[in-house]
């Protein structure tokens, strides 16, 4: 059995996070319920933080919050030290409904409407990031418009195919993200950029994937960018103040996967554009990263309740739980694996193989197929761990189902800070029908 963070197991057999017993917390919040250790979002922002202030190097740590945003996360990521990046206006609202300061707040995004750079540029945010030449018109007409600067990167595709799923790979050639770094684009852009009187460029971005296990994808996407900065250094003496590197470090999900600790990607990734540097003697950029599953994602786990069981002979046995694709698309969409346990049976025989099946109108709503659980029985309470990323934050209403209340863990403490939404939430933006009645009378 792999615990994460805080979790601990009770000498009655509980599953505990951030000391809490997790069938304390179903009785008091219900279930399905997210629960996240926050003492392990901690450790982890400082092991990126310190890393880089071990190295002598200028940096920035932004959470990715697509990952998962609420206003609690973002106070607890301003806490830490960390930016933040956001990916349309609604995350930008709740940042800044946060209290977040909107000066370490990156925006990102293929598609920005003119509302959501408006919110922008009144917020006063630190950077933007320009995914497409479409951008660099309207944020040209905006920042002339206001008389405003704001800080831009340009988002490059490096070319370097990371290994991962192939639906969340993005740094690659053939991508609807940013300019290509190969074909002139990028050159374009930043000749587009580089003195315009309110626009202030600050260097570029790349994103290579997600789920990555090792450092040569970031270490060879940092060499080709670096190389890139030194031919605009040369050709027009631009010295590049920031060189964003993404995120996508990897989480263990399951036994299979083999994740590095902070320091070992964030070290290697130095050590690639300091030694670019050196060629072209320009001086060390600040660098920025964006880990978002890796702060959040195995600091999150999702209680359910066992609800019906059936055996399928000489198939498989389902074990239905009151949550599913609603609260955890990812195992329908991307056959993402997950592991999970009885939390209020820790200590029990594992003699059962279960397929976890939701509660959704769908074949397809399973959250774990084959996995060994003690015997188990309706009531139960079934802890899935490693939800914290891509969970709540792609939850829907399908089958009208309520999406899930969230919970923050820590040193014996929790507090709600998502509410459960009820029937009445699901309808109160819905309309009563009033067209054709005139017509039908």
């Amino acid at each position: 059995m792999h615990l994460y963070g805080t979790q601990n197991v009770t000498e009655n057999g509980h599953l505990t996070i951030g000391q809490v017993d997790a069938i304390d917390l179903t009785k008091t919040y219900g279930t399905p319920l997210f629960v996240y250790d926050t003492a392990l979002f901690r450790e982890r922002a400082q092991g990126f933080i310190n890393t880089f202030k071990n190295a002598g190097v200028q940096a920035q740590v932004a959470y990715a919050s697509k990952a998962f945003s609420s206003v609690a996360i973002y106070q607890l990521a301003a806490e830490e030290g960390l930016s933040v990046d956001v990916v349309s206006g609604g995350e930008l609202y709740t940042a800044l409904k946060a209290g977040f300061p909107s000066e370490r707040i990156h925006f990102h995004g293929n598609n920005k409407s003119y509302d959501e750079l408006n919110l922008a540029f009144d917020s006063k945010i630190g950077c933007i990031v320009i995914d497409n030449f479409d951008e660099i018109d309207a944020l040209k007409q905006l920042s002339e418009a206001r008389q405003q600067k704001m800080h831009v990167l340009i988002r490059v595709t490096p070319g370097v195919e990371a290994h991962t799923h192939d639906f969340i790979t993005t740094g690659q050639a053939d991508s609807k993200f940013g300019f290509d770094l190969n074909n002139g684009q990028a050159d374009r852009a930043f000749m587009l950029l580089q003195n315009h009187p309110y626009l202030e460029l600050q260097g570029m971005h790349c994103h290579i994937g997600s789920q990555i296990f090792d450092t040569a994808a970031f270490s060879l996407a940092a060499k080709k960018i670096s190389d890139k900065m030194g031919e605009w250094y040369k050709e027009s003496g631009f010295i590049s103040q920031v060189l964003n590197l993404g995120g996508g470090f990897g989480i263990r999900y399951t036994e299979e996967d083999t994740p590095l600790q902070p320091a070992v990607y964030v070290d290697d990734m130095i050590k690639a554009v300091q030694q670019e540097m050196a060629v072209f003697s320009m001086p060390m950029p600040e660098i920025w990263i964006e880990p978002g599953r890796s702060l959040v994602g195995d600091a999150g786990t999702t209680l359910y309740t066992v609800g019906s069981q059936k055996e399928v002979p000489n198939t498989r046995n389902y074990l239905a739980v009151d949550g599913g694709m609603s609260d955890n698309i990812r195992p329908a969409l991307y056959d993402a694996k997950y592991e999970g346990v009885i939390a209020n049976k820790m200590n029990d025989e594992l003699v059962n193989t279960y397929t976890i099946a939701g509660k959704l109108c769908e074949s397809g709503d399973k959250l774990i197929e084959d996995i060994k659980l003690p015997k188990a029985e309706s009531g139960d309470i079934l802890a899935v761990f490693c939800t914290g990323a891509y969970g709540y934050s792609m939850a829907s209403n399908y089958n009208r189902i309520p999406r899930p209340a969230v919970v923050f863990a820590e040193k014996g403490a929790h507090q709600l800070v998502v509410k459960r939404e009820s029937y009445e939430d699901l309808v109160k933006l819905d309309l009563p029908l009033t067209i054709g009645k005139e017509v039908n009378r």
